[in-house]
């Protein structure tokens, strides 16, 4: 696929206000098909993917999404220019409209190829790869990192890094606003334990101005989104998009000129016959059943949704489930 627009529009379109963050086991082709139906205008990631798994790898599986998906950025994780030099070709050529770094991961298996948050101790080494992706493929690329990793963890530390990364070109950062513990936490951990520090994404911002600064982290809420755009340019949101997904049928009437907002019912009904086509090429239905399970949460027959949806792994090639649950919330397919 090549691209139809420049990259100035390009990069108009992922610098929109709103994103779900990359999530391992969520945000795959799936999730994002479901989700473009519920917002137009949030930008939506791929999961992490490693540069190395797209070299040896099944890279067209990993790279599958549909046309309907973007904008959407493809996240990567490594530390070989060359391998990320090539991962962002493969990238570009599959549709994606930019190409985003990890440098935010704390897990034990990211630190032992030497990449995701233990990068953040080598500023250079980020500029150095980023640099070199952005001389030698015309996409953009777009960095996520913590606030700081173990001690290495003021504020000055932060700014030392994105100034020196930032020397690469590359404009636009996602933080998460928690540091990185390496030894002696988990990756779920790393997501609650560290205390939520905003408001040295917020000083980053003014301290640079002329980066695209996004905030990420225990964002909830429309009242915590709009009260972080007064500060920032973007809010990222993780686990709040799996919890709460229709958090984002606000989203385009929110932040767009001209949005709609669709029933649960509507969006439900949008998803049919693409898990239908789905199901003809041999995906499982679980694949897909598993990113609808919050849909009508805290609704009349909510928890009976989620009971008949978590049945598909024995319906694995039916839609019954999916009927089933429909009836459970009055819904008609």
């Amino acid at each position: 696929m090549t691209y139809r627009l420049s990259l100035s529009q390009i990069r108009k379109m992922i610098n929109r206000k709103l994103s779900i963050a990359p999530m391992m086991r969520h945000t795959d082709r799936h999730f994002r098909y479901m989700f473009r139906k519920i917002t137009e205008y949030t930008v939506l990631y791929t999961e992490m993917i490693t540069a190395m798994a797209l070299k040896h790898g099944d890279r067209e599986r990993f790279l599958l999404k549909s046309d309907c998906e973007n904008p959407v950025v493809c996240q990567v994780g490594g530390d070989d220019a060359e391998l990320l030099v090539a991962a962002a070709k493969w990238i570009k050529a599959a549709g994606y409209d930019a190409i985003n770094l990890n440098v935010g991961c704390p897990s034990e298996r990211v630190q032992s190829g030497s990449f995701g948050a233990c990068l953040m101790k080598e500023p250079e080494r980020v500029r150095d790869l980023l640099a070199e992706v952005r001389d030698r493929v015309d996409i953009p690329v777009t960095i996520k990192h913590r606030i700081g990793v173990d001690e290495l963890d003021s504020y000055e530390h932060m700014a030392n890094f994105v100034e020196i990364v930032a020397q690469s070109g590359v404009t636009n950062f996602s933080v998460h606003a928690r540091k990185a513990w390496l030894k002696g936490l988990s990756p779920k951990e790393n997501r609650s334990v560290p205390p939520i520090r905003y408001d040295d994404v917020y000083r980053l911002k003014a301290d640079f101005p002329e980066l695209w600064i996004e905030i990420n982290g225990e964002v909830k809420t429309w009242d915590q989104i709009e009260a972080h755009l007064e500060r920032v340019d973007a809010v990222m949101i993780g686990r709040a998009a799996v919890d709460n997904p229709m958090l984002f049928i606000e989203a385009d009437s929110r932040l767009m000129d001209e949005g709609k907002r669709l029933s649960r019912a509507q969006i439900v009904r949008s998803w049919i016959p693409y898990i239908e086509s789905e199901l003809e090429k041999g995906i499982k239905l679980s694949a897909m059943t598993c990113h609808m399970m919050n849909i009508f949460k805290g609704e009349k027959g909510g928890k009976m949704w989620r009971r008949e949806l978590s049945n598909a792994h024995q319906f694995q090639t039916s839609m019954e489930p999916i009927f089933r649950a429909a009836d459970a919330v009055g819904l008609e397919l």
